[in-house]
Order: C-alpha cells, then sequence, then structure tokens
C-alpha cells in the first residue's frame, strides 16, 4: 500500500464506531461546556436571579393590603435550591454532550462520502459549521436572556423562532458548502472564498428579514449583567463545539496511527 494513501487519510471506521467516538467526544465536551458555564455563566445567573426576586418583593409589598391571603404563596421555597440547579448543571450539559456527539458523528458518517478531507480535518471542520449553524446564526437574531427577563406566555412562539433561526444556520450552511464545491476549481482566491461566504450571508440576511423581531427586555434591567450573560452564554456553546471537533480529531488521530504504522511497515 503506498504511503500516500495513508497519509492524511478521510475519516475511517464503521459506524458504531464512530458513534462510540462522537459520544466520548460529546461527553468531555459537554463537562468542559458545564465547567465555564459554572464559572463564567451562573454569577450573572445569580445576580438575574436576584432582581426577580427584588421585583417580586416590591410587587408583592404593593398588593399585600389587596390580597392579604396570598402571603403565603410568595414565600414558597424553589422546588430545586441554587446548589441542585449547579449540580443539575454538569448532568444537563453531559447528557446534552452525549446527545450531540452522537448527532455529530452521525453527520460526519454521512458527510464522509462527498469529501476527501483528512478525518482530523473534517472534523474540525464538521464542529466549526455546526456552531455557525446551530449557535451563531441563531444567537445573532435571538440571543439568550438571563431569568427576569422574558414573558412567560410567549415562551412557546419563542422556541419556535428559534427553531426556524437554527433551520435558517444549517441552509446557510448547506448552501455555501454547495457554492465552495461549485467553485472550487476557480483559480481566484477571492472567488473561492468570499463566493460561499457571500451566498451564506444571503441566505442568513433574508431570514433575519423574515423572521420577526423580539425585544423583551425591560427598560430597567442592567443592560451590563444582560450582555455579560449573553456573552458567558456564547462562550459555552463555543467551547462546547470546540471541544468536540478537538476531541473527536484527537480520537480520530488515535485510531488512524496503527493503519500508518502498518502501511510504512509494509
Amino acid at each position: 500500500m503506498p504511503l500516500t494513501d495513508t497519509h492524511g487519510p478521510t475519516l475511517q471506521g464503521t459506524f458504531v464506531q464512530l458513534l462510540l467516538r462522537g459520544l466520548l467526544a460529546g461527553l468531555l465536551a459537554g463537562l468542559l461546556a458545564g465547567a465555564v458555564a459554572y464559572v463564567v455563566g451562573e454569577p450573572h445567573i445569580d445576580s438575574a436571579i436576584a432582581i426577580e426576586e427584588a421585583a417580586g418583593t416590591d410587587t408583592h409589598h404593593t398588593d399585600t393590603d389587596a390580597a392579604p391571603a396570598a402571603h403565603s404563596h410568595g414565600d414558597e421555597e424553589a422546588l430545586v435550591s441554587r446548589d441542585g440547579q449547579r449540580v443539575g448543571l454538569f448532568l444537563a450539559t453531559g447528557l446534552a454532550g452525549l446527545a450531540l456527539g452522537a448527532i455529530f458523528a452521525s453527520a460526519l458518517h454521512y458527510g464522509r462520502r462527498f469529501t476527501s478531507l483528512p478525518g482530523s480535518v473534517l472534523a474540525l471542520v464538521g464542529a466549526g459549521a455546526g456552531w455557525v449553524a446551530i449557535e451563531a446564526v441563531p444567537f445573532f437574531k435571538y440571543p439568550a436572556n438571563p431569568p427576569a427577563v422574558g414573558d412567560p406566555e410567549t415562551i412557546t412562539q419563542r422556541t419556535w423562532l428559534w427553531l426556524a433561526t437554527v433551520i435558517l444556520g444549517l441552509l446557510a450552511v448547506a448552501v455555501g458548502i454547495y457554492v465552495a464545491k461549485a467553485v472550487a476549481s476557480q483559480t481566484s482566491v477571492a472567488v473561492r472564498v468570499g463566493a460561499p461566504l457571500l451566498a451564506f450571508l444571503v441566505i442568513v440576511g433574508i431570514g433575519y428579514a423574515l423572521l420577526p423581531t423580539v425585544n423583551e427586555v425591560g427598560a430597567d434591567f442592567p443592560a451590563t449583567l444582560l450582555w455579560e450573560f449573553r456573552l458567558s452564554s456564547l462562550a459555552t456553546q463555543a467551547t462546547l463545539w470546540l471541544a468536540l471537533g478537538l476531541a473527536f480529531a484527537f480520537l480520530t488521530d488515535r485510531a488512524v496511527r496503527p493503519v500508518r504504522r502498518e502501511a510504512v511497515a509494509a
């Protein structure tokens, strides 16, 4: 077997092998993302909860004379304490990482038929494309909000709108990849880079223009806290996808080393 066949091979392995690789990479990425969320996100959530509780206390005192019988409802403790929620954070991100890793491995298993990229490179490119489609595109249209922001009655509408932006992101990335393959034979680097980027931006721009704007942030909510929370949310998701891509790429390289050694020996 020639060495060129094993230098930078395409993604190798059965679907089950890739799935196990994705689950492990996803679990590691989820726990790491949970650690980032705990360090940079939890303080902002605590601050937002304090604002929400302060507003609720003010409302309670205002309504005390009108509705004295409702006093006991305002003093009910949360079903899950903040310490319990912090522990649950790692459980949630770990499970989310497992699910994402399985989906990621399945997507790479399907996508490797259409590319000659080395397996580790494909993992990194796939993670970057996934972050752009599933996190970046929705974030810049409907950024995450902390507790005390948002009308509970519109949560279903906002969920569907977020799902629409995820579909928009996937569509935009798919169109960008299609255009990139179409202009791959062009000698101009500007065309090879600019054409898929322009196609992506056009699709996203049209989608943003068609989707309604949602702004439920109260005028009295601290702008600094809002954007610090949103940036911490973005950092958590970026960590999840970056760690997923790097872990999957590392495990892929580890898997092909025995094949390379056998090829060199032959």
